[in-house]
């Protein structure tokens, strides 16, 4: 392939909330807009498959899949960009095939020392704990009978179907957070270990840019973090079991903007702009910042040092309203079926890219003269 492949994604399980919107699928867009070109084949995918690492109603999946291109779109995805393919990954089945063969060239050990497992998993270190090695893998002595009975192998084994969506269409480039730095890294160490190791077959994968790469390219600077409205020192989440505290796309206007005023502030009765000390307070104008398309430094001069937290919940509310009355309008303007075939056209360009990959991997490894 001549272009150079971004490929980035967003999970479909449960309802996509504002931090989300403006965290992930913005940006998405922002890049698609940018770098849609010639010299750019933008790889925008559902990675569905990964929606099972944790607890989902299945029968609400293909749904809020397709929901969410929808929402890529209502929010400004240009579909009739031939240079953005926007495909589903569980209708590529060579993701799938791809993981089971990188899974016989990684360690169990290379897996353990994933942070986002034992983040996921509530694994808690084991300083006494002897050091890793494949074949006698010394598990942390916080790991419970019920912990080994209730996390799955597909949380385990995450990395590799995500060097897999990289490796399979030769991404150099692709946009994580923080929490996923480590796989990338993994994917990069993974990739440089099949090459070297089958390399009389010349380089089976490109080599995703390093992590300072990225970011340089990306321009990326902090992550954003909308934080929950009931509990602002955690940052708001689709898989809250507790929605009160989350402002989900799809809310109902009048419930998005109830929630805001039901946001948790303090008893310190004076706007400030420290995060640490009033991290609610600065959660809603974070929020509001957003949703006025201001900067965060504007909305501070404008409202530190009042006295009305009430006020301030008033005009987040507000905004909050619009803002999703706005885009639920839009989303309602979409046509299904011009979707549906997008997605459809894409994913018989990508499946031709996608068995390509895997034909040569085969001819390497074995399988296939």
């Amino acid at each position: 392939m001549d272009k150079t492949v971004i490929l980035t994604g967003l999970r479909a399980n449960n309802d996509l909330h504002i931090g989300n919107y403006f965290g992930a699928l913005l940006p998405i867009i922002e890049l698609a807009h940018k770098y849609s070109s010639n010299d750019y084949q933008i790889n925008l995918f559902v990675p569905d498959l990964h929606s099972f690492t944790t607890p989902i109603d299945h029968s609400k999946l293909y749904e809020q899949t397709i929901r969410n291109i929808k929402l890529y779109v209502a929010a400004g995805l240009p579909i009739d960009n031939d240079n953005i393919l926007l495909y589903r990954q569980s209708f590529v089945p060579a993701h799938s095939e791809l993981t089971w063969i990188l899974d016989n060239f990684t360690t169990f050990s290379a897996l353990r020392r994933m942070q986002q497992f034992e983040d996921k998993a509530g694994l808690l270190k084991d300083n006494e704990a002897e050091e890793d090695s494949d074949e006698h893998l010394v598990l942390r002595q916080s790991l419970t009978h019920q912990q080994l009975n209730t996390v799955s192998v597909g949380l385990f084994n995450y990395p590799v179907l995500m060097a897999a969506d990289i490796l399979l269409y030769d991404a150099t480039y692709v946009p994580v957070g923080a929490d996923q730095t480590q796989h990338l890294e993994f994917t990069r160490d993974l990739a440089m270990h099949v090459n070297n190791k089958f390399i009389s077959h010349g380089e089976l994968f490109t080599i995703p840019k390093s992590i300072k790469e990225q970011n340089e390219f990306f321009n990326r600077s902090a992550p954003l973090k909308i934080k929950d409205l009931i509990s602002p020192d955690k940052k708001m989440s689709k898989s809250n079991q507790s929605d009160r505290g989350v402002i989900f796309l799809n809310d109902d206007p009048n419930e998005s903007a109830k929630k805001i005023m039901s946001a948790t502030t303090d008893n310190l009765g004076l706007i400030g702009s420290d995060p640490d000390k009033q991290p609610g307070v600065h959660n809603l104008m974070q929020i509001l910042a957003l949703l006025s398309g201001s900067s965060l430094d504007d909305v501070l001069t404008t409202w530190v040092g009042r006295t009305s937290y009430s006020e301030l919940k008033s005009a987040v509310a507000e905004k909050t309203k619009t803002f999703i009355t706005s885009l639920q309008e839009t989303y309602s303007t979409i046509n299904d079926q011009q979707i549906l075939d997008k997605v459809a056209r894409d994913e018989v360009t990508v499946n031709a890219i996608a068995n390509a990959k895997i034909a040569k991997v085969h001819s390497a490894i074995g399988l296939r003269q």
